[in-house]
């Protein structure tokens, strides 16, 4: 069964727009939800919502509102909010676009949908604007209504999709400034600025795949849970002993014999395998490769 799209509408640019329906792009079910209990009985812990005046109140007696002064509160109702935005304004608008590299990931708030076109009539501007965007490397800065309020984000090409990410405004984050009183000013040797160079290189990850990155509280939590029900007991598992290593250049030093050192080993084992996988590059990536590629030959 295909998944429900949480959302339809248009991409609206100038005078084009492009009838598009959103997916969200994190999947559900993955999770585990624990329940809160009561320690000796076990029963489920119930949250009633109450008011001071008249006791336990039902979500229908329940409504929104601004504390202006101290004990003094106006009601808004989300329906006058409504009355601010034209019915018709169901759409992405676009602002403009920007390079990739323009917005820093700080600014993303987390939540990512997939825009595809909705319907035969939008898949060619759909395809249009997807391929200008890919090949400017481009991306769009837009406003979007979604349940009720009002949300930048940012519309990107992904494969052979426009996704669209939810993005924080500037005054939603603290600036970098904030923690300079956190940091001081250091002298380090060039000999230890090199051996951090190195460093960083033997520890460049050659064959990057993020599908290879799973979520381990997740299978840890449900070996948790198998073991408790089948009666049990939970082994803690040892830690792994640190080095003690005080001194930073003999840190620097073991870190890097030890990571160039690896390979060898990993040779000699016959474990030296050629990944299944190959690396997911960016749009920006692959063209640049492709451009090496033809220029070499």
């Amino acid at each position: 069964m295909p998944p429900r799209s949480s959302w339809k509408g248009f991409i609206r640019l100038s005078l084009v727009s492009v009838p598009v329906k959103a997916y969200t792009a994190s999947a559900t079910g993955s999770e585990i939800r624990l329940n809160q209990l009561h320690k000796d009985c076990h029963s489920r812990i119930k949250y009633k919502k109450s008011c001071p005046t008249h006791g336990e109140v039902t979500n229908e007696d329940i409504v929104s509102g601004y504390e202006y002064a101290k004990g003094q509160y106006v009601v808004v109702d989300p329906s006058e909010l409504e009355k601010l935005r034209p019915k018709s304004d169901k759409a992405v608008n676009v602002h403009g676009f920007v390079e990739w590299d323009a917005l820093d990931p700080m600014y993303h708030a987390g939540r990512t949908y997939y825009l595809l076109p909705d319907g035969p009539i939008g898949q060619k501007p759909y395809a249009l604007l997807h391929r200008g965007m890919e090949e400017g490397e481009l991306c769009a800065i837009a406003e979007i209504v979604l349940a009720g309020k009002e949300q930048l984000v940012m519309l990107r090409p992904l494969e052979q999709m426009i996704a669209m990410t939810i993005l924080y405004h500037d005054d939603r984050l603290k600036r970098p400034e904030t923690f300079d009183d956190e940091l001081t000013e250091v002298k380090s040797t060039k000999e230890e600025f090199q051996l951090t160079k190195t460093l960083i290189q033997a520890s460049m990850l050659k064959d990057f795949d993020f599908e290879n990155y799973r979520d381990s509280y997740v299978d840890k939590l449900t070996e948790v849970i198998q073991a408790k029900v089948d009666g049990k007991e939970i082994v803690e598992v040892p830690d792994v002993e640190e080095p003690k290593i005080i001194n930073l250049m003999e840190a620097l030093k073991e870190s890097v014999a030890k990571l160039q050192d690896a390979p060898k080993k990993k040779a000699a084992s016959g474990s030296n395998t050629k990944s299944k996988s190959k690396t997911k590059m960016a749009p920006s990536a692959k063209k640049k490769a492709a451009s090496r590629k033809r220029k070499s030959g």
